[in-house]
């Protein structure tokens, strides 16, 4: 799957990434960036993959009532659910954009925000230059990215479960989200994309997940990784998320318990 099939979440993949995504390795790491975003002066705020608005919901939460938010998304099915969370007089818009080519003016925004989208860019620097552009001089640029498998155990074993079943061509989404780890990588490309005065800092969660079979049918259903078991028609997508689930209950402990995250937040100035 390459980067570009990777970021293409349509069909009934948004419902299932909002319902059994969202709640556990979501809503707490949209919190923490939307906190930060608070802290930053201005009024007007581009969201960038903002997905089914679950970080555009804690923005609009953190924010002054005064800031707009516009909020965008590669994909319209995502930006579907999103836009119905939210009503006319919120100060949030809703915009269908490619982030290798944002459909705003120069210097128009005082604050970018990506809450785990950068990864799925398939020029990362140039994806920071046309955000660059879209900034106001001194404007921010915020964002989180997912640290790597090993870091994150669900994905290490969703990744790992899957390959088993497919051994001749195994699905490689997860190494898309969990593939941009390297800070110094980061921060290569944030130079490279005209940006400097890059800060980083690591966070940490252990999120309660009171059922596995629930989170892991997001992890089969909520990602472009379903239409490649449902090619391949080896293994059923229902037999999948038990693989999974039983998976995660052997390597973490029976439900509830308390699954690690990692992530790290990058703050770069224009």
């Amino acid at each position: 799957m390459s980067d570009a099939a990777a970021a293409q979440f349509t069909g009934d993949i948004p419902r299932f990434y909002d319902e059994h995504l969202g709640p556990v390795i979501f809503v707490d790491y949209a919190a923490d960036l939307a906190r930060r975003a608070a802290t930053i002066a201005g009024s007007n705020v581009l969201e960038i993959a903002a997905g089914t608005g679950i970080s555009t919901a804690a923005l609009r939460a953190a924010l002054p009532a005064g800031a707009h938010i516009t909020a965008t998304d590669l994909n319209p099915a995502m930006l579907d659910i999103a836009s119905k969370k939210f009503s006319g007089g919120d100060g949030v818009e809703f915009r269908q954009a490619d982030a290798m080519a944002l459909p705003f003016e120069d210097a128009r925004f005082d604050l970018a925000t990506i809450q785990f989208g950068v990864m799925f860019f398939p020029d990362r620097p140039a994806a920071y230059a046309q955000i660059k552009r879209v900034l106001k001089p001194g404007g921010a640029l915020l964002f989180n990215v997912w640290g790597d498998m090993a870091a994150n155990p669900f994905a290490e074993i969703a990744h790992a479960t899957v390959a088993h079943h497919f051994p001749d061509n195994p699905p490689k989404f997860y190494q898309t989200p969990f593939g941009y780890a390297d800070a110094a990588q980061v921060r290569a490309d944030l130079v490279r994309g005209g940006f400097g005065d890059v800060e980083r800092e690591i966070v940490r969660f252990h999120k309660p997940v009171g059922d596995w079979r629930h989170f892991a049918r997001g992890l089969v259903f909520g990602n472009p990784i379903i239409s490649d078991i449902e090619a391949a028609g080896e293994v059923s997508p229902e037999d999948m998320v038990t693989a999974i689930a039983d998976a995660l209950q052997t390597r973490i402990g029976a439900a509830p318990a308390a699954l690690p995250l990692e992530a790290s937040v990058y703050l770069a100035r224009a």
